[in-house]
């Protein structure tokens, strides 16, 4: 475990945040324009994928303190399956079609995802779909996108996995804005309370309305969808019946370039809002409650530099871990209490990323990011803080073929209890994570 106290992790952020950086191509970019529509070279059929294959591992430190004394600590273990502290995994495998059909009218994506992670892995088939979408290209200024796609949001999410700059994304946006769905709030302590479903992937299913336009060297983009809050309604349903509301705007002065190679700053900010009916309380009563995200940031690339910062603000339906930060599933040393993943429906939390760096002869790329989480900050005693300082290289054979090495400092604390309280005493053994993954798109 790193003997790093938060200060010196600041230093390092803003001794290496200027200087370290990633080649591939997503800093001011227009998701919201290339995911949605087509260039009018495209084909009616383009058939494209990739594979990701990762090795994780932590020093697979036990819980020492606590109800599950002795066993497996959860934030040591290697998701999506939760069984070891070191895993060889095929992470991802996707294969896909989009096109433009109609002289331009009518653009598509279909893309199936399978591999172990925590949207294939979760429940059966183990191979799902999680990009079903057409873009009516008819009314000005105004296009229309049906189906199952990204949700307009934080940047984080936006970006198609493979080409993320990291292995792993940051707490806020796993935790707060990448949603698991649950049916309880696991105050009940018989069962684990899975997950009914596949991670939401930062996608949600319904009807967006989006464009882009230009004034001078500046470009604009909105986006307003209403969705149905759950995610993959395909394998999650259709939740309550009540709306989930997006909306998303960026502007971005353009420095050169096209597609996601372009250069730029962009500006953006997004908001979204809905319900989610769980069972809660004692009683595990069936209620609705308020689910709200929104946050906002900044992204640069020019030249070798590159950096990016958000902020996101998380309120109603907070992801609380799991009872004792054991396995799910595991049962307590006394046998009265078995683990389950928690939800807290009507706190709050926060959190915000900074990333930046600069790229080194055309191959090899070095990247450092900073990320924090406050989970759960409206009472002390439940109230946890994760930060996480990542330190990475990237070496990039050829288009299709790069490597990528993250090491994770990560310091987690209850900042409202004593460090001498069970919380604390499992939290200063959190081990750092080493993560190594292999990209092959084709």
């Amino acid at each position: 475990m790193t003997t790093l106290t938060l200060a010196h992790r600041f230093l390092i952020t803003a001794a290496l945040g200027a200087g370290l950086a990633l080649t591939t191509p997503v800093m001011a970019t227009n998701w919201i324009m290339l995911q949605g529509t087509e260039p009018a070279s495209a084909p009616a059929y383009k058939p494209f994928g990739f594979i990701g294959i990762d090795h994780q591992q932590t020093r697979g430190n036990p819980l020492p303190a606590g109800p599950w004394q002795g066993q497996p600590m959860v934030l040591n273990q290697i998701p999506p399956k939760l069984e070891e502290n070191s895993a060889l995994q095929f992470s991802y495998l996707r294969l896909g079609l989009r096109g433009r059909l109609l002289d331009g009218k009518l653009n598509y994506w279909v893309s199936p995802l399978a591999g172990d992670n925590a949207i294939s892995s979760n429940g059966t088939p183990n191979v799902k779909l999680t990009d079903v979408s057409l873009t009516l290209n008819r009314i000005p200024k105004a296009r229309v996108r049906i189906g199952q796609f990204f949700m307009p949001g934080s940047e984080e999410g936006l970006t198609p996995v493979v080409l993320r700059d990291y292995i792993n994304p940051t707490s806020v946006g796993s935790q707060m804005v990448n949603e698991l769905p649950f049916d309880s709030d696991g105050l009940p302590s018989g069962d684990a309370n899975d997950p009914t479903g596949p991670a939401s992937g930062w996608r949600d299913t319904g009807i967006q309305v989006f464009d882009a336009f230009k004034t001078g060297a500046w470009e604009h983009t909105y986006a307003l969808m209403v969705g149905t809050g759950t995610g993959l309604a395909i394998y999650n349903g259709w939740g309550s019946g009540q709306p989930e509301r997006h909306l998303y705007w960026s502007s971005e002065l353009i420095f050169g370039g096209t597609g996601p190679f372009r250069e730029g700053l962009k500006l953006f900010a997004w908001h979204q809002d809905g319900e989610r009916e769980i069972r809660a309380g004692l009683k595990q009563t069936e209620q609705d409650f308020d689910r709200e995200r929104y946050g906002l940031g900044a992204t640069f690339r020019r030249g070798p530099w590159r950096a990016a910062a958000e902020w996101i603000k998380a309120d109603g339906m907070i992801f609380n871990g799991t009872d004792g930060i054991a396995v799910p599933g595991a049962v307590s040393n006394n046998g009265k209490m078995v683990a389950s993943y928690e939800v807290l429906p009507e706190e709050e939390a926060d959190g915000w990323y900074l990333d930046g760096g600069y790229t080194l002869f055309g191959k090899l790329e070095l990247r450092t990011r900073f990320d924090r989480l406050n989970r759960a900050t409206g009472n002390a005693l439940t109230e946890r803080r994760f930060d996480t300082l990542t330190l990475g290289l990237t070496y990039r054979f050829n288009k299709q073929v790069r490597v990528l090495a993250d090491y994770q400092f990560r310091d987690f604390e209850a900042p409202g209890l004593p460090d001498s309280a069970v919380p604390n005493q499992n939290l200063a053994d959190v081990d750092d994570l080493l993560a190594l993954r292999v990209w092959a798109s084709f």
